[in-house]
């Protein structure tokens, strides 16, 4: 399959595992940088660390907040974006309080994800609205509550709750955003077809685990 843009350039190399070690995110900041993805994403404790390894690249440090879950109070997603930020972070994936969306307690949904915004003092942030546990109902509040909350980017998956990305659900989210938000896909991107399929269906960004296998047009089994 032709494919006119590099895809390496739509690729959040990613890391997020509860056992990730620092020889593991240097190799993450080392792979990043020899293929120019986009960024890398990590946990918070690591944002420094990938900071100081990125400083001369135009690989930007991005990461997860309030992860995997979502079901933290607003103030501790608020503290840990602040201090991401301060840390060197460019970009933050922000989990969005589910419960709360499938309550239809869409205040709750809206402050949630503004104070993550206002945190990260014009940074780009993502709104996770982990598909998987969502109604095609749920799945259109959410991502007109992230429009609504200033975010950047609406995101399908964890990819720790089941399901993964699909084109449909890109689909979906990029006709409730247009050209106001972007989207980005994550959660189970395991061939490079469908890597482009779901960049064709209206994604601008791809999270996965398995970035090197992908733009190297190789299968991969497992993963984020």
């Amino acid at each position: 399959m032709r494919f006119p843009v590099q895809l390496s350039h739509y690729i959040d190399h990613t890391l997020l595992k509860p056992d990730a070690q620092l020889s593991h995110i240097e190799k993450l900041c080392n792979e990043a940088k020899e293929h120019s993805f986009a960024s890398v994403c990590v946990n918070t404790s690591y944002v420094k660390t990938c900071a100081d390894l990125l400083r001369d690249s135009s690989v930007k440090v991005c990461c997860v907040v309030g992860f995997p879950l979502g079901a933290m109070d607003t103030n501790s997603k608020a503290f840990e974006t602040q201090t991401a930020i301060l840390n060197g972070a460019n970009e933050v994936d922000m989990v969005v309080n589910i419960g709360a969306l499938k309550d239809r307690r869409l205040d709750v949904v809206f402050t949630d994800i503004r104070a993550v915004v206002e945190a990260a003092q014009g940074n780009t942030v993502k709104v996770i609205i982990e598909t998987a546990l969502l109604s095609q109902d749920e799945k259109v509040l959410a991502c007109q509550a992230s429009l609504n909350a200033g975010a950047h980017f609406v995101k399908t998956c964890t990819g720790f709750n089941g399901g993964g990305a699909t084109v449909e659900d890109v689909q979906l989210m990029k006709s409730v955003v247009g050209d106001k938000l972007e989207v980005k896909a994550s959660g189970g991107i395991k061939t490079k077809e469908q890597a482009i399929a779901l960049i064709q269906a209206g994604a601008t960004r791809l999270g996965t685990s398995s970035g090197v296998a992908l733009v190297q047009g190789q299968n991969v089994q497992g993963g984020y």
